[in-house]
């Protein structure tokens, strides 16, 4: 791949060719568990000896990858394909898109857990004065947020919510909703300390070189798109004022708010926004390969071939600024959902000019190693064009936004300053306390703020059930464990770290799809969630999909391809829905759509559809006998241990692992034991899998520290995450690429 820097195989090489049946493997200990003893004799049969499926390849990273990408996700990637190349319409799409989900769920790789929200919280926000679109940056843009003094009671929340619902689409609901709180006692203020959004630092503060939400979310604020969603979702024009498209659907042409500034971090003005500055970002953006650029490949003429190097000048890319504040993007094929992906930082618009400030250079020449290169280092190194500046960034303690100047739409933000707070979990109490003081301006509650509120005598009045999102937080399943510590810093060491048998005996096991679902469907995730959110509630978040299965519908009644049979879908049938029929025409125990759900209009969430002992149980003893078959024993006595990276400092975090370890090892009866591997603080839990780039250097055989949200409104926004050859930005999730 074209730029593209791959450390490879600096991992690699494990002898895989131990005979392993009957033999005790190494026994490893964590401070909770010990391994059961094993037996004097053994009934296990005595099997083959085992022979490495990949030992030809394994010299090789990209070929071993690709190798085993096809065994785990070949079936998945086949009807992804079918869906590309073969739907004539956008429902045949979206129906095709259900299926290859539902190969991605029987793989068992990942594991959908709970989405945004669900949870109770306090909050001084009015409810939907912040867009609430599901896809994109839009729902992290606060300019526009009405805040008030005083925390926002249920009764009237409902209310606002109910105004919301009767007045969306006018216009009108922000005005509406301030006179209603205003005539009920409440200040409004122009400042604004949102929670939960800062246990991390932005690594970046480029926002065409990440797709990190920890950096997206905060750079968001700092410039303005070609459109945005509005607190109705409604989308309005941004720096683009107009916009028209040709009769075949091929090319977009936008004109730009003409008199727009970027500004650098101290409000000085460096140049006017011009059509050349959205030419620039995208070359940047592919240049940098932050993990935005698969997002147009295929999309955009010639994108995928200047990204692989095939087209070295980027005139020949589909963007272009005819003049000044004319924007035109020419595309592969009509793409139905186009428009929806203007609102995610892959668009953004970056200053030629300041970017070459800092170093910055384009094609081949790009080198963000170099020296000379600052650009996104801080927020300094940065040029503004929206409704913020960065005043203040203090790494793990704060960053304030405060009101640009110079932004086009000044008079019409509402939020003048903007103060996220940083909190890494360890305090318990702390996002509730601070939010009663008013420190903050809401919290979501875990279960001791819970049972604080109910002390204090505010919970019946003040705490609300928060909206869920269409983010998909997951647990991933590592099918290519190659590091046994932190890349970063040596730290969090595997107990099998030098133990060659143990990490075969675990890449064995986890290449067997029998022994991935056992493990999926013996985790009680009401549980799970109970740690964190509260017995009341762990239902409340919980989701079964990857893609909410509300998230589209067939606009048509459409007939596809089931196992051979063709089956027909009537217009309106919901995207989960068709998930299921895949997936129950599979024979796969798998619950992931219920039909009766929200007054029999169906979900795919607030129910556990995958926690089934009896098929857990089913699917370990298929692993047992074809896992013997190669050579490898799994039983009580000779179990499979795998590696879950905990952060010890959070008590909520602590308990949740616990619960994992104790149902899975509860219902596969000892074949499976959790290390549970200690964490000591945030960070280092980040760097066992979120901060990392590869899939060789993901630390864990099992992690529940990432997930994904939507960028556009298609599934193919999260199906792409899962593509081979470094294109997935998920994939690295479970060891590859």
């Amino acid at each position: 791949m074209k730029k593209f820097n791959k450390i490879v195989s600096l991992l690699l090489a494990l002898v895989m060719v131990l005979g392993l049946a009957a033999c005790g493997g190494k026994t490893t200990e964590t401070p909770s568990t010990t391994a059961p003893a094993a037996p004097a004799e053994t009934e296990a049969p005595v099997a083959a000896e085992y022979v490495d499926p990949y030992a030809d390849v394994r010299d090789d990273y990209d070929a071993l990858s690709e190798a085993i990408y096809n065994d785990v996700l070949g079936e998945f990637m086949a009807a992804y394909d079918a869906a590309k190349e073969n739907a004539t319409t956008v429902s045949e799409r979206y129906a095709l898109m259900a299926v290859a989900e539902a190969k991605l769920m029987e793989s068992a790789t990942m594991l959908p857990l709970t989405a945004k929200g669900g949870n109770y919280a306090i909050s001084r926000v009015a409810p939907y004065s912040i867009s609430s679109v599901l896809w994109g940056n839009d729902s992290y843009r606060f300019h526009n947020a009405i805040v008030t003094t005083e925390i926002i009671n249920v009764a009237d929340r409902d209310e606002l919510k109910a105004l919301w619902a009767e007045l969306k689409g006018t216009g009108t609901y922000a005005a509406e909703a301030v006179k209603l709180l205003e005539s009920k006692g409440y200040t409004i203020k122009d400042t604004y300390a949102p929670s939960a959004v800062f246990s991390s630092d932005p690594k970046t503060w480029d926002a065409l070189g990440t797709s990190r939400a920890a950096d997206s979310e905060a750079i968001v604020n700092t410039f303005d798109g070609l459109v945005e969603y509005d607190c109705e979702n409604v989308m309005q024009p941004a720096l683009a004022e107009s916009w028209e498209v040709s009769d075949d659907g091929l090319t977009y042409t936008f004109h730009l708010r003409q008199g727009v500034k970027w500004v650098d971090s101290q409000g000085r003005e460096v140049g006017e926004v011009t059509a050349d500055d959205f030419v620039a970002g995208m070359q940047h953006m592919m240049d940098a390969m932050g993990g935005l650029e698969y997002l147009v490949q295929g999309v955009i003429v010639n994108a995928n071939e200047y990204i692989s190097g095939d087209v070295t000048d980027f005139a020949e890319v589909g963007v272009k600024a005819v003049d000044d504040y004319t924007l035109e993007y020419t595309l592969c094929q009509p793409t139905s959902y186009f428009m929806t992906m203007l609102g995610y930082n892959v668009f953004a618009p970056m200053n030629r000019s300041f970017y070459e400030s800092k170093g910055g250079k384009f094609g081949a020449d790009f080198d963000n190693s170099a020296a000379s290169y600052t650009y996104g280092k801080t927020p300094d190194d940065i040029a503004y064009c929206g409704p913020y500046l960065v005043s203040n960034f203090t790494s793990e303690n704060t960053i304030v936004f405060t009101a640009n100047p110079a932004y086009w739409n000044k008079d019409n933000i509402t939020i003048k300053t903007l103060t996220w707070l940083y909190n890494d979990g360890e305090d318990a109490l702390k996002a509730y306390n601070d939010a009663v003081s008013g420190v903050l301006d809401g919290a979501g509650l875990n279960a001791s703020a819970v049972e604080a509120a109910k002390a204090d005598g505010i919970f019946d009045t003040l705490a609300y059930v928060s909206s869920t999102d269409a983010t998909s937080f997951c647990g991933f399943l590592n099918v290519n464990r190659a590091a046994t510590s932190n890349v970063n810093d040596g730290s969090t060491v595997s107990p099998k770290d030098g133990d060659e048998e143990a990490l075969m005996r675990t890449n064995a096991a986890m290449l067997n799809v029998h022994f991935r679902r056992a493990v999926m469907f013996a985790l009680d995730r009401g549980s799970y969630n109970a740690q964190t959110v509260g017995e009341e509630l762990k239902y409340a978040s919980m989701i079964n999909t990857y893609t909410p299965g509300n998230f589209v519908s067939l606009e048509e009644d459409t007939t596809i391809d089931i196992n051979g049979t063709a089956t027909t879908f009537p217009a309106g049938t919901y995207y989960g829905a068709i998930m299921q029929a895949q997936i129950d025409a599979d024979g796969v125990d798998i619950t992931v759509w219920d039909p009766t759900a929200e007054g029999g209009i169906g979900s795919s969430a607030q129910f556990d559809g995958w926690y089934n002992p009896d098929a857990a149980a089913a699917e370990l003893a298929a692993a047992v006998e074809e896992l013997a078959a190669k050579g490898v024993e799994v039983s009580a006595e000779n179990p499979i241990y795998l590696d879950l990276p905990y952060f010890s400092g959070s008590e909520a975090f602590g308990n949740r692992a616990n619960a994992l370890k104790q149902s899975i090892e509860t219902v596969l009866g000892g074949a499976v034991i959790i290390n549970l591997v200690e964490c000591v603080d945030s960070n280092a839990w980040y760097y066992a899998g979120y901060y990392t780039d590869f899939g060789y250097d993901c630390n864990y055989d099992i992690y529940d520290v990432s997930g994904w949200g939507p960028d556009y409104g298609d599934p193919q926004t999260y199906l792409d995450t899962f593509l081979p050859e470094y294109a997935g930005y998920m994939v690295k999730c479970i060891g590859l690429f």
